[in-house]
């Protein structure tokens, strides 16, 4: 249940919901709502959130201007408000991601690549497999950037997310960027994508935390 950050009575802190995630590590761009969820994504966890906290992440010297940002935020999703802080697990990245990457899979297969074509961990992929799917989301990210001023302009496709498709429609192998930092990455689901839960969350706060 999402709790609302800035009427509320008792301390709360701030945190990304998938949805908010998902829209952070989208893009490059790190100004405007995205600047703001990184900022919570890296804070928000630390310490309950209070107007001090809001003026900081907004950039917005009046309070109540820095209340109205966080609170639109919330309202459109993407971030909310829980009684406890949650914890970043302090593994090595290593150990941490295979198991990770299985729950954003229905059928626990997913795999993260690097943009160089190199994957830095799998579950449920083979090793010979793994690699070359770690080439082919290169190739995919290379025509996304030949081809992207055509799916923005001119078709107004906003997503860069690759997806090989059953006759119904439904993804068997899916690419989905994901921009932290100066890094870009392709996570690859085979199966039903399962993105809309806190192991999302987690991914993007520890890839956050190694390489921002």
């Amino acid at each position: 249940m999402s709790i609302e950050l800035v009427t509320a009575d008792h301390p709360l802190y701030a945190e990304l919901t998938p949805a908010g995630a998902f829209y952070v590590s989208s893009g490059p761009e790190l100004e405007g709502n995205r600047s703001i969820l990184f900022n919570i994504l890296r804070e928000g966890p630390r310490n309950p959130f209070t107007n001090d906290a809001a003026s900081r992440w907004t950039r917005l010297e009046g309070p109540a201007d820095a209340l109205r940002s966080i609170l639109r935020l919330q309202r459109l999703g993407l971030i909310r408000g829980n009684p406890e802080a949650r914890k970043i697990p302090e593994r090595r990245l290593e150990d941490i991601l295979p198991g990770l990457l299985a729950q954003l899979s229905d059928g626990q297969r997913a795999l993260l690549a690097d943009e160089n074509g190199f994957y830095l961990s799998t579950s449920g992929f083979l090793h010979e497999s793994a690699e070359e799917l770690a080439g082919l989301s290169a190739d995919l990210l290379s025509l996304q950037n030949r081809h992207g001023r055509l799916l923005r302009n001119n078709l107004r496709v906003h997503s860069e997310s690759w997806a090989l498709v059953d006759p119904a429609g439904q993804s068997e192998l899916g690419f989905w960027p994901l921009f932290i930092g100066p890094q870009r990455f392709m996570l690859i689901i085979g199966g039903t994508p399962l993105l809309q839960s806190q192991s999302f969350v987690t991914l993007v706060q520890i890839l956050d935390q190694r390489y921002r």
